[in-house]
């Protein structure tokens, strides 16, 4: 309990270095492109245009889900995939990419994958914003379960800020971690919700075992909100369950830090 205080801590005083270390990130992350920013909108675009094409096109015929072209529908399980995705790899990356942080300045690195998740997580507002604008263009306007939009993306935030921690402190400590969580990328994306329906899944188990992965939730989550027209209380076991992972995440993180925080410095 005391890690989890000094960690709370180091959040409250450094509060405003986050917001500028976010910002710092971000603009590094797009300098010296000469299309800068525009690239945080065209390589999610791509992406997203590829399965478009491969799964409307050509395996098979697209058909309406609830209504919603599938177009639609694959976009709003993929919009939040750009932000886990991004936070798996960099997250895990986050204290070898911030070394002079560790090693030169006193600063607390259970801060460093918070302004990382920020800056990433600037970029999947735009990225939503747009979402909602093309399912305006498709003549389909906001409605009220777009307010549980903020509380999904609460809810991906503070997990993938925790996995962060976690991931980024045994990847300072062992860099085949990283290497390992890198490979289990697209793994993770094929194996998660994204592209097909997990409560569709006929095979018991396995669609259980699937609803306790955090990507899988946050999908449904979004789809809930665009296409099904679900409050998260009607999904009260996806809930449950996403609680339990969380909790399990935080502690995962809170052990490795108060465990490997010391050694850091040296490693790196």
């Amino acid at each position: 309990m005391s890690t989890i205080k000094a960690i709370l801590k180091d959040h409250i005083d450094y509060r405003k270095q986050l917001f500028k270390l976010a910002k710092s990130e971000i603009i590094k992350t797009y300098k010296g492109a000469a299309l800068g920013w525009s690239w945080a909108i065209i390589r999610p675009a791509i992406q997203i245009f590829v399965f478009w094409f491969a799964f409307s096109i050509g395996l098979r015929k697209g058909q309406p889900i609830e209504g919603y072209p599938f177009f639609l529908w694959l976009i709003a399980g993929m919009i939040p995939w750009f932000y886990m995705r991004d936070m798996i790899q960099g997250g895990s990356a986050c204290l070898r990419r911030h070394t002079y942080l560790v090693t030169k300045i006193k600063y607390p690195i259970d801060t460093i994958p918070t302004f990382v998740s920020m800056s990433l997580f600037a970029v999947h507002v735009a990225l939503l914003i747009l979402v909602i604008l093309i399912f305006m263009g498709f003549g389909y306007m906001p409605d009220r379960y777009y307010l549980q939009l903020p509380f999904y993306m609460l809810l991906m935030f503070l997990f993938f800020t925790a996995w962060g921690l976690f991931a980024g402190v045994l990847s300072a400590m062992s860099r085949d971690f990283l290497n390992l969580v890198k490979a289990l990328t697209t793994a993770l994306f094929w194996m998660s919700g994204i592209i097909y329906n997990a409560n569709g899944i006929e095979q018991t188990w396995i669609r259980n075992i699937l609803l306790f992965n955090p990507i899988t939730l946050i999908a449904n989550g979004y789809r809930n909100c665009f296409i099904y027209k679900k409050w998260f209380w009607e999904t009260p076991q996806e809930m449950l369950n996403f609680a339990i992972v969380y909790v399990v995440m935080i502690l995962l993180a809170v052990w490795a830090y108060k465990k490997l925080r010391k050694d850091i410095p040296d490693v790196l």
